[in-house]
């Protein structure tokens, strides 16, 4: 095994490096790690702060809950603890942990439980998390505590386990950033007894959290969570350590598998048996490609059969890389060694006997210089599972250019001259080394074919112009003979190594400008929020970088229907539309160039994604026959399947948005049909009872009785008009059908129409109007805006005591005009101001209270907003009761008032 890298190969990894010297200028993390609630996380977390403390350590409580538990609070005694911060929400005081204090006081270590808890609103961070995070940028050692449903990867598993979801997560990056994880574990068996000693819950509350929770199953799913991550930690800092220290490998304390990946025949049934076999091993697995000179002859079949392989292995879970190499056995356990993988997994050697001798046999090396790496050879089936694309690929355009056999008879021609000038003073041998110059020069503008065309050009011209006798080709001196043979052959091999640099240098540009067009267009994919934008981006990037003409089909009811398409064209015939639906369906290519429907116009490609297809591209040229060359049908491979996860993701989104539309319409539809039931049938019942007294006794009543239960047969009907007029506003809300009648008006003259429609309601309170003359006029529509103020008129009258003062004021502020509606009431429950507006909402009410429908308060808004203004609700502060604020824009231009106008 070659050693001339060893040197190279033993030196720390710059990126460990880098990661260290990052850990060393922040304070260490230490994370107490648990299975469920009750394990004794935050008991050890203030068992090990005591240690720190006993050691001369600065150390104070940042946050700690003790949840009641008396051993707990015992442990608390002694420590220095922040006072928390007291934060007024929704009318309650909660307390979070001070994170200004701590900073101020600047301990060494901090211990802060309950790593995944969401701070109150107005505290600087929305998760406690991120107060850590901050407190390790400043230098200050923190332990925290976390369970392991709280892990946001892991979300999805827990809520199958336990069928509960969890709200509060932490990103499994500050788990990746922790210095030390200490996993608290004890037997399921153990923690239910805890509970049922009352050391985690209350008896009663303990009870339903063992048939709910702490099943014995549920834990043991859960210890086992924790401990898998844990050692999932553990392993990577492991690796970073050898890393950083240079430490070959490997140290087998976690089994880690390796796939060495070729363009053999047998490439898929060594990825599927890597993936079987890191299943029984319970281990990461990763693919590796070595891109080796080689690798650029190869022909296009093997070329298609690797990138095959290489996405087999990313959809079974693998870790794919392709690094460049020259000698591929070293790099191979190089790379092993590195990232201390334990098994290395290789196909057997292909080829005959005499062909391995002659190039030798990378499986061979692999055994022989692994050391203590344990190398699987497989033999595999080579017809197993081939991929097929079911496409027929157009060949490879190779057009025939004369240009740079014209550069290469240049060259020779220059190297006659320079030889014809230098002959008196150069010995003939020495000339040959001029026209290898032009050789070169030809190998590096041309490629192989032109190297080759000027090595023998120039022969023949070496012979006739500068071997005796001259200008003849025959070769008289045996001395010339054997130089003309050698620089031949010289020429030959130095043409061909010359070519395959520069094939190389070709093909590293290629790869350079196709990775960079793949980067840009999955920054563009990442950046659009709508589907119309993803299938435009999509549709052009496509079109651009394989010169095609593309359309993108999306699912429509029971077929596929055109939504994108570069140059747009929507019109497809009936043989292109069924081999659309046709690969939709199957998830399989269709129409031209494909096996199946091959008389279509376009070609059919389904763009998949891990679960299905999720849409059809269509391609097209003007060329005749098959469309894409194997490389583009590589090409096309990563943007479509970039393409078809940005649509898979725009449409979750929407799917999400219409469970939430959904679940919202149900709610509404409830409180619609709750409204209705009551109150339609209070008023109504009301005018049935006053009628049918009135019927039945009207002649044994006097006047006033008779006065009475009409005006209640009035004003109940009255009311239920209003409420069905809140019905039919609420409706024309939520159509968009609101158009306002835009018109110029005093808002005096609105809030007096108001208040003479409102006559009745607010006849047991004192009204108050204070409106300056001085304020401009709205452009309003008088109808909506007049509607806004009865209900906020009635909206008071309703919560404020008879014979208290309902004002109405108005005021401008700057370019608004500020309108407001201030009663004497009890005022708004701080829980309830961010919703007093939501449809259907009513606030708590006592006896006095008129019944509401919820509705009044929800149409203001939206008739406020319609208008271009909005509106707002607070408590008063110089007595009880609430100030309802409209906020109109002033128009910049007013109207031109004319006579008496």
């Amino acid at each position: 095994m070659p050693d001339d890298r060893r040197e190279i190969d033993n030196r720390p990894s710059p990126d460990a490096l880098l990661e260290r010297a990052e850990r060393e200028t922040r304070g260490r993390l230490k994370i107490f790690l648990g299975a469920a609630p009750g394990v004794g996380k935050t008991y050890e977390m203030l068992m090990s702060g005591r240690a720190r403390r006993a050691d001369g350590v600065d150390v104070v409580i940042g946050v700690v809950e003790t949840h009641g538990r008396k051993e707990t609070e015992a442990l608390v005694e002694g420590f220095e603890v922040i006072a928390r911060r007291a934060i007024d929400y929704r009318g309650q005081t909660l307390e979070e942990m001070d994170l200004d204090a701590i900073l101020e006081r600047r301990p060494a270590l901090v211990l802060v439980d309950e790593l995944a808890h969401t701070n109150a609103v107005g505290s600087r961070h929305p998760k406690r998390y991120l107060d850590v995070q901050e407190l390790l940028s400043r230098g200050i050692d923190v332990y925290s505590t976390l369970n392991i449903q709280h892990v946001e990867s892991l979300n999805d598993v827990v809520a199958q386990i336990t069928r509960i979801r969890v709200r509060e997560t932490v990103p499994d990056s500050i788990i990746d950033r922790a210095d030390d994880i200490e996993i608290i574990d004890i037997t399921p068996d153990d923690l239910i007894k805890r509970l049922a000693d009352g050391k985690v819950y209350m008896p009663k509350t303990a009870k339903r959290a063992v048939e709910n929770y702490f099943s014995p199953g549920n834990l043991t799913a859960l210890r086992e969570l924790a401990l898998r991550r844990t050692a999932q930690r553990v392993d990577e800092q492991l690796l970073n350590h050898m890393q950083t220290h240079a430490i070959s490998g490997p140290w087998a304390a976690g089994e880690r598998l390796l796939v060495c990946l070729d363009h053999g025949r047998n490439g898929a049934s060594l990825v599927r048996y890597a993936r079987r076999q890191a299943d029984r091993l319970r281990a990461p697995w990763a693919v590796l490609h070595l891109d080796t000179p080689q690798a650029a002859g190869l022909p296009e079949e093997d070329k298609d059969r690797l990138a095959a392989n290489m996405r087999l292995a990313e959809q079974l879970g693998a870790e794919t890389v392709t690094l460049p190499a020259l000698s591929p056995s070293r790099d191979i356990i190089a790379y092993a060694n590195t990232n201390n993988f334990t098994h290395i997994v290789v196909g057997r050697p292909s080829g005959s006997r005499w062909r391995q001798l002659w190039q030798g046999s990378v499986t061979h090396d692999l055994i022989r210089y692994a050391g203590n790496i344990s190398v699987h050879v497989i033999s595999g089936d080579d017809k197993e599972g081939q991929p097929t694309r079911g496409v027929k690929a157009a060949p490879a355009p190779k057009p025939f250019r004369i240009k740079p056999y014209l550069l290469s008879v240049i060259f020779i021609l220059l190297a006659i001259l320079a030889g014809i000038a230098l002959d008196q003073t150069l010995d003939v041998q020495n000339l040959a080394l001029v026209f290898l110059m032009a050789v070169l020069a030809a190998s590096v503008q041309g490629g192989l074919g032109a190297g080759l065309f000027a090595s023998l050009l120039g022969a023949l011209s070496f012979n006739f112009f500068f071997l005796e006798p001259r200008y003849n080709f025959t070769v008289r001196d045996p001395e010339s003979i054997v130089a003309l043979f050698f620089y031949l052959g010289v020429a030959v091999v130095a043409s061909n190594l010359t070519a395959a640099v520069q094939r190389q240098a070709a093909a590293a540009r290629q790869r350079a400008r196709t990775t960079e067009d793949l980067y840009l267009f999955s920054k563009k994919l990442a950046g659009t929020g709508t589907l119309d934008d993803v299938l435009w981006a999509t549709a052009f990037q496509i079109a651009s970088m394989l010169k095609v003409r593309v359309v993108i089909l999306l699912p429509e009811g029971s077929s596929v229907a055109v939504k994108a398409g570069y140059p747009p064209d929507d019109t497809l015939v009936d043989a292109d539309i069924a081999a659309a639906k046709w690969a939709w369906e199957h998830n399989r290519p269709a129409g031209r160039g494909a096996d199946t429907l091959p008389g279509a116009k376009r070609l059919y490609l389904p763009l998949r994604t891990g679960r299905d297809a999720v849409g059809v591209i269509g391609l097209d040229n003007d060329k005749q026959g098959p469309i894409l060359t194997p490389e583009q049908q590589r090409l096309f491979d990563a943007l479509s399947d970039q393409a078809a996860l940005a649509i898979e993701r725009v449409q979750l989104v929407s799917d999400v948005d219409k469970a939430k539309l959904a679940v919202e319409t149900d709610r509404l539809r409830s409180a619609l049909l709750t409204s209705i039931s009551h109150d339609l049938k209070t008023p109504l019942a009301a005018i049935m009872g006053s009628a049918d007294t009135l019927k039945g006794l009207g002649a044994q009543l006097d006047e006033e009785a008779r006065r009475e239960l009409l005006s209640t047969v009035i004003d109940e009907s009255e009311r239920l008009n209003r409420f069905i007029a809140n019905l039919l506003d609420m409706t024309r809300l939520g159509a968009g059908a609101m158009e306002p009648n835009y018109a110029w008006h005093f808002a005096g003259d609105i809030v007096g129409t108001a208040l003479s429609r409102a006559g009745k309601i607010v006849s047991h309170h004192k009204i108050g109007v204070r409106m300056p003359e001085t304020l401009p006029m709205l452009r309003v529509d008088p109808v909506l805006f007049e509607q806004v103020l009865f209900n906020l008129i009635d909206n008071a009258a309703k919560y404020a005591p008879e014979d208290t003062l309902i004002e109405i004021r108005g005021r401008q502020d700057g370019n608004a005009l500020l309108l407001s509606v201030v009663d004497e009431g009890p005022g708004i429950p701080p829980d309830d101001i961010e919703r007093i507006f939501d449809s259907f909402y009513r606030v708590r009410k006592g006896d006095h209270v008129r019944a509401g429908t919820g509705l009044g308060l929800s149409i203001c808004r939206g008739f406020v907003e319609a208008m271009g203004g909005t509106i707002t609700a607070t408590n008063r502060t110089d007595r009880s009761g609430a100030i309802f604020t409209i906020r109109m824009p002033v128009p910049a231009e007013m109207p031109v008032l004319r006579g008496n106008e």
